[in-house]
């Protein structure tokens, strides 16, 4: 993802259109239908000349295949090398302008106080510059490149870059191995830990816990892109090395700080000349006169020019050994040596001579004129350095060099025998015991098991104590670069990163790039300026102006320039020698098999047809278009002929054609004159001259009454009267319609309504429906039946039969309701009839109207039932009881 920050420039990929060419798209040139389309699922684009016509099937297809091509192969160019040339310099102008003033900004305070002098800062400008370049660092524990945005630690000896996580592991690593290798103080000693790069050791304290930046004020730097990778921004403020009292004065940088800038006042080495300004990293200076201090030998002056401390004296002189008995020539600068002769003079004693070599001072005294003992150190004695002590004859007793047992020969001169003495041994590896003698080492024949220290191979050594030796064999294990093995002596955990470092070159090998090595199959060669070198794989004799670059230089895009067959023009596409087309591959079987050819081959396209624009005239001479050189051939414009035909009557309405003779063919056109009135037929003749002939086709139409179908000479009704047709319309049946009375109508099919009065017989009724006539239907509607004294007669005996059945009807519900009050009366029965019964009586007493009542009530409220029965029986006792008082 781009930073914000960076300008946009012109994109990739994307191509402008030429000017004078319009582009539209063809949907039916089969693009995107898998064939010759450009691109997948895509619409190809053409170029069309203004005034061109195009054939659909030749140079609209090979323009198809060429972008096509062009969006291949670009996509190809794109996979392989990640850009264009084009959009790679304007990115690396700007990324370079970017790195110039980043380091500007760095060096500002340094450049200050130097007067712009930045010589020293060449070590200091390569460790910056490098920050900037894409895989120039990379971490040397997990080979891989170190981003501007991810936690890094530095080392303070090397200052190589390393990622805390990789820095870290490495530490416990590195410890745990040397915790290991003894197993007495395992995890108990804080084991320093090496650099991986300079081996610099640290200590288990130093180890990084917190991503610092260079200078170590701020923790988690930003990634800011106006700032060195990994910087606070801010002064370092280090204190230099070596020590000056001054602090660094760049910005956070990383690498060592560059030597003191700063300006100060001192003499010269020798002391004499006046102090001038100086540099603080370069405040040694010689005044260039001769030193003249006396040297060390006291016998010659210091000769050289003025400096900080004389030399030894270069000179030679005959000097003394220390005893001086012989003279030699000798260095100034060493004028003690010793001769090789021995002493020999007379001790103080008289008796013996000096056995010392060459020496200065008195002579020792006589070892032999001190208090001597025998030699088993037990009885001493005082004896003149002429005699010799005696032994003690005891027990000798000196410890043996078993250092158990003492020697048990008498006191003797000399060293005292090896111990004899039979003990029982047990052998270095604490399995088998055995008797032996005492000055000999029991060892037995059983090979230790344990790993050694790589904890790959066994011990197998004979009677092992236990502190099995570090394994000597090689580790021989091929490295993460895949290119060297390991020289190590076999050992535990993971090897080392290879040291070894490999140069990246680009394709002329101008410019290079140093990384570790196994980096060089992923890391991306360097950017050159130089121009491309490869010859030309066309027939062009050069190639096009562009820069190196890694992969096969770019598609030639020169116009071809070749003549054209048949033609005296020359092709104008872009070079065709050498276009990527995709393979026709074999549908593989499955996933196991491998296509044995590239999904894309290089192959040379033949030169389009010409289309050059060349004027043409159409079949009819209707106009005049340009067409390409290869399809000149006159055309038809699609617009109708418009010569007069051999009728005379019309123009040839065909499509532009070419003529056969003078004129065009006969007319295929019917006849066109206009026809006699109300004939709608056209004349069954082709076009021809004069009158057409009389119509004898058949009419088919409805007659008056629309129920049948009849056929007419057109030429009969067209011709014929008003009668006649009327006649000819008619169907010669009896007319369907029904007359106002309903009647069907008698007359003959007729056209428009029927008017005739109809005869027809129908019955008339009285009221009663006792009496009827028959009329005429046309009389029936103003003749009237009327009911005689019979009628009326008949009508008031059956008014008097229904009167009585209503009364009967009405006695037979009184009675049935009776009936029911009695049956419910019934049912009730017991004291409550009696009291009825009383209650009857008392009715009577009160005139008889109390049972009236109650009858009365039973009767409405017999077909009530339920709670509705009893509500209405309280009323009504409670209205009687009132009435009663």
């Amino acid at each position: 993802m781009e930073p914000s920050w960076r300008p946009q420039g012109r994109g990739r990929g994307r191509k402008q259109d030429a000017p004078g060419e319009r582009i539209r798209e063809r949907p039916g040139s089969g693009a995107g239908r898998g064939g010759s389309g450009a691109g997948r699922g895509g619409i190809a684009k053409t170029t069309v000349l203004p005034g061109v016509r195009h054939d659909a099937s030749g140079p609209a297809k090979f323009e198809v295949i060429r972008k096509s091509n062009q969006a291949a192969a670009q996509r190809l160019m794109e996979l392989h090398t990640g850009c264009s040339s084009e959009d790679e310099d304007d990115d690396d102008d700007d990324e370079e302008h970017k790195d110039a003033r980043v380091l500007e900004s760095t060096f500002t305070t340094y450049a200050c106080h130097t007067g712009g002098d930045v010589t020293g800062l060449q070590r200091t400008g390569q460790y910056v510059s490098e920050l900037f370049q894409s895989g120039a660092l990379t971490c040397l524990i997990c080979i891989a490149s170190v981003k501007r945005t991810q936690a890094v630690w530095s080392c303070s000896s090397c200052f190589s870059l390393f990622h805390i996580p990789c820095i870290q592991k490495w530490a416990r690593d590195s410890v745990f191995l040397l915790c290991s290798a003894t197993d007495e103080d395992f995890g108990r000693k804080q084991h320093p830990w090496p650099c991986p790069k300079c081996r610099a050791e640290y200590s288990h304290a130093a180890t990084p816990s917190r991503y610092m930046c260079y200078c170590g004020k701020l923790q988690d730097p930003p990634a800011d892109p106006w700032l060195a990778p990994h910087s606070c921004g801010a002064v370092c403020h280090k204190e230099l090395k070596p020590s000056c009292g001054h602090a660094c004065l760049l910005l956070c940088h990383p690498g060592p700080c560059p030597p003191c800038p700063k300006m100060v006042s001192v003499s010269c080495l020798c002391g004499k000349a006046k102090p001038l300004p100086r540099r603080c990293s370069n405040q040694a200076w010689s005044c260039q006169q001769p030193c003249g201090k006396l040297l060390a030998c006291q016998q010659h002056a210091c000769s050289q020019p003025c400096h900080s401390a004389c030399s030894p004296c270069p000179r030679v002189s005959v000097q003394k050994c220390v005893c001086g008995r012989q003279k030699s020539e000798r260095p100034c600068a060493d004028p003690k040596w010793k001769c090789e002769r021995v002493c020999g003079a007379t001790l103080s004693c008289g008796n013996h001579t000096c056995e010392l070599v060459c020496h200065d001072g008195r002579c020792p005294p006589c070892p032999r004129s001190l208090t001597r003992s025998c030699p088993c150190g037990k009885t001493k004695s005082s004896l003149p350095c002429t005699e010799e002590v005696s032994t003690c004859g005891d027990t000798c007793e000196r410890p043996l060099s078993c250092g158990k047992h003492t020697c048990s020969m008498r006191c003797h001169r000399g060293n005292c025998d090896t111990c004899r003495q039979e003990v029982e041994k047990e052998c270095r590896c604490g399995k088998y015991r055995k008797v032996m003698a005492c000055h000999k080492e029991y060892l037995c024949e059983s090979k230790c098991s344990k790993s050694r220290s790589c904890q790959k191979h066994p011990c197998r050594r004979k009677c092992c104590p236990g502190n099995c030796p570090p394994c000597d064999q090689s580790c021989s294990r091929t490295l993460g670069c895949r290119n060297h093995k390991c020289p190590s002596v076999c050992h535990q955990g993971s090897c080392y990163p290879c040291p070894e470092m490999v140069d990246v070159r680009c394709s002329c090998g101008t410019a290079s790039l140093t990384v570790p090595c196994g980096r060089e199959r992923s890391t991306k060669p360097p950017r050159c300026k130089q121009l491309c070198r490869s010859p030309s794989s066309c027939h062009h004799a050069t190639r096009e102006r562009h820069h190196c670059h890694p992969g096969p230089c770019p598609p030639c895009t020169q116009p071809c320039l070749q003549p054209l067959v048949g033609c005296p023009h020359t092709c104008p596409r872009p070079c065709h020698d050498r276009v990527l087309l995709k393979s026709q591959q074999v549908q593989l079987s499955g996933p196991w098999e491998q296509p044995s050819e590239p999904a894309f081959v290089t192959k040379a396209l033949p030169c389009p047809a010409c289309q050059v624009p060349i004027p043409v005239s159409c079949f009819g001479k209707h106009e005049v278009s340009a067409l390409p050189c290869s399809s000149q051939d006159r055309f038809s414009c699609k617009r109708p002929c418009g010569r007069p035909l051999r009728c005379g009557n019309h123009t040839c309405g065909r499509e532009c054609h070419l003529l056969d003779g003078d004129k065009c063919d006969d007319c295929e056109e019917g006849c066109s004159k206009p026809r006699p009135h109300l004939c709608p037929h056209p004349c069954p003749l082709p076009c021809h001259l004069g009158d057409c002939p009389p119509c004898h086709q058949m009419i088919r139409q409805r007659c008056h009454c629309k129920m049948s179908a009849i056929y007419v000479e057109c030429m009969k009704m067209t011709m014929a009267d008003e009668d006649t047709k009327i006649t000819l319309g008619s169907c010669k049946n009896q007319c369907p319609k029904e007359l106002s009375c309903g009647h069907r109508c008698k007359q003959v099919c007729h056209p428009g309504t029927c008017t005739v009065e109809c005869h027809q017989k129908v019955k008339l009724r009285c009221p009663c429906k006792r009496i009827k006539k028959e009329l005429a239907c046309a009389l029936s509607s103003t003749c009237v039946v009327k009911c005689d004294d019979n009628c009326i007669e008949q009508q008031r005996k059956v008014i008097e039969l229904k009167e009585a059945e209503q009364k009967a009807a009405e006695e037979e519900e009184q009675r049935r309701r009776q009936e029911e009050l009695e049956a419910f009366n019934k049912r009730r029965g017991g004291r409550r009839a009696k009291k009825r019964g009383r209650r009857d009586e008392d009715d009577e007493e009160d005139g008889g109207w109390m049972r009236r009542w109650r009858r009365c009530a039973a009767l409405i409220l017999i077909p009530l039932g339920g709670a509705a029965l009893s509500l209405a029986a309280y009323f009504l006792l409670s209205v009687a009881q009132d009435g009663t008082s």
